[in-house]
């Protein structure tokens, strides 16, 4: 998909418009990287980037309640779904919600505790991630990402399509030693389970595309359409020769 192209990219915000989440993920895999990220002190400030909607910042407002975080995202409308989320569960006052460029990020050195990102670090590359964001943390920091993995030596001509715009991804030993070439400490790590990708992103996702098609009205409709249905069938069929790893880091 071109986002370069409006009409691309409005379709694109229309089919993710609404999802709980905008990409892999569960609140399991928020509690389990969590834990890998512990100990954090007092009052954590966390930093979210590429928030979305909010789906895991909300999850890490609740599984740490004396944290207070900071959730980035360019997309406004994904800001608003998450203030209105937010104050739902009674979590306003803990969640500010900054509209924002992950390539240039308005933040002081050594503002957070922790830094969180799901399904997003590629916007910026994975270098550029692991280089640029570790003078955000504080001593002792702690970074926690998502990454796109291949999953087998031989991933299918199908599934190499479906990524064939991120060159860069690699293997789970390919993001361990860019951490490391990158001065951090590999706290742990784990592929997200198919659930994760299920529940609360293709099953609604497929939902939304069963309405949409019928009421697409050009061809980039029907492209962004038709790569979204692609997508979802390559992970039916290949899910088990790529993932997502979700990757926690200490400074």
């Amino acid at each position: 998909m071109d986002f370069s192209d409006p009409a691309q990219a409005a379709a694109s915000w229309a089919l993710h418009s609404g999802l709980p989440r905008e990409g892999p993920g569960d609140r399991a895999s928020v509690e389990r990287s969590l834990a890998l990220a512990r100990p954090l002190p007092p009052a954590p400030a966390v930093l979210d980037l590429g928030c979305g909607p909010g789906g895991q910042t909300l999850d890490l407002a609740e599984l740490m309640p004396d944290a207070r975080i900071t959730a980035l995202d360019y997309h406004e409308p994904f800001l608003r779904e998450l203030e209105r989320r937010a104050a739902e569960r009674g979590l306003s006052g803990r969640v500010t919600a900054v509209h924002g460029d992950m390539a240039r990020l308005p933040f002081a050195p050594e503002s957070f505790d922790l830094i969180w990102c799901e399904g997003a670090a590629y916007v910026v590359g994975l270098d550029a991630a692991l280089s640029g964001w570790k003078p955000l943390l504080r001593p002792g920091g702690v970074l926690a990402l998502t990454e796109p993995v291949w999953l087998a030596d031989d991933p299918p001509p199908r599934a190499r399509a479906c990524w064939a715009e991120y060159e860069e991804m690699g293997t789970p030993e390919t993001v361990r030693a860019k951490a490391l070439a990158h001065g951090w400490q590999v706290k742990g790590d784990f592929v997200l389970g198919p659930g994760a990708w299920w529940a609360n992103y293709y099953v609604p996702m497929e939902a939304r595309l069963a309405r949409l098609e019928a009421e697409a009205r050009d061809d980039a409709d029907r492209l962004v359409l038709a790569e979204a249905r692609e997508e979802i069938a390559c992970f039916r069929e290949h899910g088990d020769r790529y993932g997502y790893l979700f990757v926690v880091l200490a400074a």
